[in-house]
């Protein structure tokens, strides 16, 4: 299943993508339903594909392309990011793989949805695209294992994982680059983990203005999916609707030669994309 938040009258609403449009969760659900963040903390998922039975009303549904669409999840209670997790990202940034999981943090100011626009701080000249697989939890996990992962996780979605480089690194603490205000674009939709048969195993792709920059597999991972949630279950506990994000493959903009770097600038077009979860477009305007 395929789910997305969209807006209507300034808030976000549930829909289901399918192949006869947007279906409007919200008029088959009393309202109790109201988007992604609550169909997954009140575990309902179940009992709303069993009111998907039996529905033929064309009124039902929209069309996507006349719907702005919000984050595919809107108010997560954390938003925890793996760094350096490719190795082929790690060898273009002259940097060793690391030996344990690198976490850090994004807060909610950061999301926004796909055809968005996303202000380039007046404090920073160097900004870059992140192409990310964003893994969305599915129930409260505390100190599980790798190979009981799987049965933690509702969905998967493509993110961005937007940066500021030269915020980034003033310290030792990545924070202030990573959560500027729509720094994490995620969506279009989100994907049920019934629909990926492998995430370690998926491709993963970058345009800036309709140029190909990023092209990798999440096999390149250096921690898998299982094992970066299980890693980070052990230090904290994780909640239902939690983002992980995975990690970037090579080809970032801060891969590049110092010289030969062309940061993101006002007009410019991001398109990141992940197999069978969709494209994720924004745009950079002045801030």
């Amino acid at each position: 299943m395929q789910l997305v938040n969209f807006y209507r009258d300034e808030r976000l609403c549930l829909g289901i993508k399918t192949e006869k449009g947007i279906l409007d969760v919200e008029k088959i659900s009393n309202n109790l339903l109201v988007t992604t963040d609550a169909l997954i903390t009140q575990n309902a998922l179940k009992s709303l594909m069993q009111s998907l039975d039996g529905i033929s009303d064309c009124g039902l549904y929209l069309k996507e392309s006349e719907l702005t669409l919000g984050p595919c999840i809107s108010k997560p209670e954390k938003i925890i990011c793996v760094g350096l997790n490719y190795r082929k990202h790690a060898d273009e940034c002259g940097m060793e793989h690391p030996t344990e999981p690198i976490l850090f943090s994004k807060f909610n100011n950061s999301l926004t949805g796909t055809e968005s626009e996303i202000k380039i701080p007046s404090n920073s000249t160097e900004v870059d695209y992140e192409v990310e697989l964003a893994i969305v939890i599915g129930k409260e996990a505390k100190d599980i294992n790798p190979e009981e992962v799987d049965e933690y996780i509702f969905g998967y979605c493509v993110a961005n994982d937007v940066s500021a480089r030269d915020l980034q690194f003033r310290s030792p603490q990545w924070l202030i680059g990573k959560s500027c205000d729509g720094f994490c674009p995620i969506g279009p939709y989100l994907v049920t983990k019934d629909e990926i048969e492998d995430p370690n195993n998926l491709n993963i792709k970058t345009w800036l203005n309709g140029k190909l920059k990023q092209n990798s597999n999440t096999s390149d991972m250096i921690f898998n999916c299982q094992e970066a949630i299980s890693y980070a279950s052990k230090h904290m506990t994780l909640k239902p609707g939690d983002i992980i994000l995975t990690g970037t493959p090579e080809g970032v903009i801060a891969g590049d030669p110092e010289k030969k770097r062309v940061w993101i600038k006002p007009e410019d077009k991001v398109t990141v994309e992940i197999e069978k979860l969709g494209q994720l477009t924004n745009y950079f305007v002045k801030g």
